[in-house]
This record gives C-alpha cells, structure tokens and sequence, in this order.
C-alpha cells in the first residue's frame, strides 16, 4: 500500500514508501539519484541522461525527454517516475500517471532546486543523503563573489536567437553570483531576441549555451564582432542542470568570474 504526497506542481500522487524500481525522464534528475546513493534503483532514464558516466548506462534508455517509449516503460514495471515540468511535456506526465506514480518536479530558482533536492530525499527515502547534499550544495554557493556585478545575456537558441529571461533557473543562478540579466524583466521566461536589442542594451558579457543550441567558437567570434564592447563566452549548458551538478555549476561560474576579473584589470 502506498502513500500519498503531493509533488512540486501540488497534485497528490500515490507512492511507494520506498521505491525500487524508478525511472527517470529527466537528466539532472538521474544524475541527483545517483548522488542521494540510489542509483541502484534506477531502472530506466533518458537518452539525455549521460551522468554519472560510467554508471548511467546500467539503467534502460526509455527514449527522449519529450518522446518516451510507453512500452519500454512498461516492462520494466516501475514503481515510480520521476518528471521535470519543463524538461516533460504535459501530454507525458498525463500519459504515464494513468499507469504508474508519477512525481513531478518544477524549479524556478536556486532555491527551489535545493528544496527539490531535499524533496526528493523524502521520495526515494534517502532523507540524509539529501541533507547532506543540500548542505554540500549551499556551503559552494556562498563562495561564489558577487562584489563585483556585471550585466549579462544568456542565449540558448539562435535563428531565432533565445535568451534566458526572469523566472528560470537560469536567471536566478546566475544571479547568486553578481550577474544582472538584462533580460531579467521580460514578460517571456525564454524570450526571442534580435542582435540589435543586445547592441541596444549593451549587457558587459554574453555567454553562448552548448545546449541546447550548440554555440561553437565561430558563433563566439561573429557576435563579438556585432558586440565589441561586450565580452562574449562560450559556456558549458550543462550550468542549467540543476540537483547534483549544482556543485560543478558553482565551479564554471567561479572560473568565468576569474577570467573576467583578469580581462578587467
């Protein structure tokens, strides 16, 4: 007989106190799993989930973030799901929570990643662990320095160019270590932009995601060109994971801060 408890977007779900057999739809999910101790249980996980390598691949590949494969899922007859609101489409979660205990969770900021991280402890019944991790995860945040704010854009996409806005992790992140995203204020948590509005806006860096458009060092050197007052970084995506590679987020972050201190001086 499972429990109920109600998952990040309030719905009540029907779960096992202890599961052993989860599968999750999200990467930054299935890397945290791991980190909580709980690899072990995870029986299927996307072909996105890539970390930890060497002992992700243990667990069944179910497909894609947006394009499960149901009947995968099924025979391996999961006992929980684990969903991102923004990395699962609403038609997946519908789907599979007609069949198994699906928990969904949904970040926004920095805080709300520490919090899910603390939830899923309750979830997957690894309590400490995610204690621990959390402790980890915030005793790296508070070396991040922030005395020294510089403006910024983050683009995720290009034709169209996209850009993190106000309301994502992203934002949030990024503001934990002394960036002012300068498009922090749009009506469009993604927003579509155009070169002349970051001409206009002048933001002091601009950092180029590898994912999920994969920004290469010819995409760095044609917008440095457009914007030669700005300094223009490729970045590693993988900063937006949010969970267990927060820690490595913290690390990229502090290395770009040095290189932009160096180029300052």
């Amino acid at each position: 007989m499972g429990m109920l408890r109600r998952d990040q977007l309030g719905r009540e779900v029907e779960m096992p106190e202890h599961p052993e057999r989860i599968i999750s739809l999200c990467p930054s999910l299935t890397e945290t799993l791991f980190a909580l101790g709980v690899g072990d249980r995870v029986v299927g996980r996307t072909r996105h989930c890539i970390h930890p390598q060497g002992q992700v691949k243990r667990a069944q590949n179910v497909g894609g973030t947006k394009d499960v494969h149901e009947e995968v899922i099924a025979s391996l007859n999961p006992d929980l799901i684990l969903c991102e609101k923004e990395e699962n489409t609403k038609e997946i979660v519908d789907s599979l929570s007609t069949k198994y205990p699906v928990y969904v969770v949904d970040v926004h900021t920095v805080e709300d990643a520490l919090t899910m991280v603390a939830d899923l402890g309750v979830v997957v019944d690894a309590r400490d662990e995610a204690q621990r991790l959390v402790q980890e995860i915030r005793t790296e945040l508070q070396d991040l320095p922030t005395d020294r704010p510089r403006t910024m854009a983050y683009l995720i996409w290009k034709d169209p160019y996209m850009a993190a806005g106000g309301d994502t992790y992203l934002d949030s992140l990024l503001t934990r270590a002394g960036f002012v995203n300068v498009f922090g204020h749009s009506e469009s948590r993604y927003p579509q932009i155009a070169i002349a509005q970051l001409q206009a806006l002048s933001p002091d860096v601009v950092f180029l995601s590898s994912e999920p458009y994969p920004f290469k060092e010819a995409h760095r050197a044609n917008l440095q060109s457009l914007l030669p007052d700005a300094q223009v970084k490729l970045i590693d995506g993988e900063i937006c994971w949010n969970g267990a590679r927060m820690r490595y987020a913290v690390s990229v972050l502090r290395r770009v801060q040095k290189e932009l201190e160096g180029i300052s001086h």
